[in-house]
């Protein structure tokens, strides 16, 4: 992956930091809309080992309510600057799947988009990561945060998110985008089983050949089985990365980052 004619390589997995802009992600402990909070919570990520922040101002657990352009982009605009302006160095996703909310992350200092929707609700997104050039992060969901929920049929679940997949690589490289991850999507349009089966066959998705990111931290699939809250579910996390890592995965997505750093200390 090449951001700002920097090449940044996974030979050892890499650790991306969730900032959640928002006031109802799943997880409390992630949310924040105060930009000083937000600052010192970056410090305290890139000291405990991030490489990546990912910058979200739209919740998408599900039946989140909608969030309109102008207020996602007044959320998340103003933080990437502010981070842009204190850690120049640091490397920033957007998580969005807006072209609009995209285009203005990026021209504010964002390095990459990472979409949720495989481009699938906004196919302008694409344009604006050619437009950019930067790397993009695919990810499988079916519908919208509102409706993914009561979209969890499949004939055959590996092969058919391989052929979403096959089909959207194919077309990015064709549009011209030159960095792609892919994001097997954990809670996004699945079932709690269905989810614990992903994690079982996820070095299969590395056919695709291109780098996994596991996103599994502090999920329902690890709180619903267990019968605890995101609040408590730090340790099924770890456990869950630990697997992901023995797998193939090539970036960890987590709220708690000297966590997920010290396990690729230990085993990568």
């Amino acid at each position: 992956m090449v951001v700002r004619d920097k090449l940044i390589d996974f030979s050892t997995p890499r650790v991306m930091g969730i900032i959640n802009c928002t006031p109802d992600s799943f997880y409390s402990g992630s949310r924040s809309m105060n930009i000083d909070d937000i600052l010192a919570r970056v410090k305290d990520m890139l000291k405990s080992g991030a490489d990546i922040l990912d910058i979200g101002g739209y919740s998408s657990r599900p039946g989140a309510e909608e969030v309109s352009i102008e207020e996602e982009i007044e959320r998340v605009v103003p933080v990437i600057s502010a981070i842009r302006n204190q850690f120049p160095k640091a490397i920033i996703s957007l998580d969005t799947f807006r072209a609009e909310v995209a285009e203005e992350g990026l021209k504010n200092g964002a390095d990459l988009i990472n979409d949720i929707s495989g481009f699938s609700i906004d196919p302008k997104l694409v344009d604006v990561v050619v437009k950019y050039k930067v790397p993009y992060i695919l990810m499988h969901m079916r519908g919208t945060p509102q409706t993914m929920q009561e979209l969890t049929d499949y004939d055959n679940l590996y092969k058919d998110l391989v052929m979403y997949f096959s089909e959207k690589i194919d077309y990015l490289t064709k549009k011209g985008v030159r960095d792609i991850l892919i994001d097997l999507g954990f809670g996004f349009s699945k079932t709690l089983e269905q989810n614990h089966e992903l994690m079982q066959s996820l070095e299969h998705f590395q056919v695709l050949n291109k780098p996994i990111l596991l996103g599994i931290s502090r999920k329902s699939m690890i709180y619903k089985k267990l019968g605890i809250t995101a609040e408590d579910s730090l340790p099924g996390t770890i456990a869950l990365n630990a697997i992901g890592l023995s797998k193939g995965a090539s970036i960890l997505r987590v709220h708690d980052v000297k966590e997920a750093a010290d396990l690729i200390r230990l085993i990568c």
